[in-house]
């Protein structure tokens, strides 16, 4: 029995559509090009960078939950006051372009203490297994990372200055002073997140504001028309 014919306009919807019925798995299928990863990493804005933050945010507060359940720490400890970051202080004087080298240049010094701390746990305390904890330390540093090179690309595009990450010594005593300085690295990596949320969001609101408002063509009305 032989099998039906395609109409010819059928043949070609076939082939056209073959490549996506194989799944995908032939030399039609799609790859990211190098192109398309600079087109989107072009399409940084406040806003997209500022919802990295917020999960960010999100991800410190389980990390510091879990460094509290690994080292029997309560919620109520305290940390001491001040900041490990050194950045010039906040003022309404700063112009968006600051306000982000501000920012990065935080956010920069957060992932070198963080870096530091993760050496150090592991120098003191390693036993090469990799846990719960572990793997969310490594998703902080990550998201760290991804919001850094976001907010770097906004500093480039308004014409911002680069920024060098300072050298953040620590001294720390005993073990237990270690685990102290690991948890206040981790709340100031959470502060930081939360101050980049904040700061983005107000740079988005600004930068909605400040684009022109498109003009809406006035159509003529019926009584002109008649005329």
């Amino acid at each position: 029995m032989r099998p039906a014919l395609l109409e010819p306009r059928a043949r070609s919807t076939v082939r056209l559509l073959s490549p996506f019925l194989l799944g995908a798995r032939g030399p039609m299928a799609h790859k990211p090009t190098s192109r398309s990863a600079g087109s989107d990493r072009s399409r940084t804005t406040p806003g997209r960078a500022a919802a990295v933050a917020q999960l960010l945010h999100h991800e410190c507060s389980v990390l510091l939950e879990l460094y509290r359940k690994k080292e029997s720490f309560t919620k109520d400890l305290t940390v001491a006051d001040g900041h490990l970051v050194s950045v010039p202080p906040q003022s309404s004087q700063l112009d968006d372009r600051d306000k982000l080298w501000r920012l990065h240049s935080a956010l920069l010094q957060c992932r070198s203490l963080l870096e530091r701390a993760a050496a150090r746990e592991e120098e003191e305390f390693g036993s090469g297994k990799k846990g719960e904890y572990e793997t969310q330390r490594n998703t902080v540093k990550d998201r760290l990372s991804y919001l850094i090179d976001s907010t770097g690309e906004l500093l480039r595009a308004a014409d911002g200055k680069t920024v060098s990450t300072p050298d953040l010594g620590v001294e720390v005593k005993s073990l237990f002073e270690l685990k102290l300085w690991v948890y206040r690295v981790f709340h100031e990596v959470e502060y930081w997140a939360k101050t980049a949320s904040t700061t983005l969001q107000e740079l988005s609101v600004s930068a909605t504001e400040a684009k022109p408002r498109a003009r809406i063509p006035r159509t003529r009305s019926a009584r002109s028309a008649r005329r």
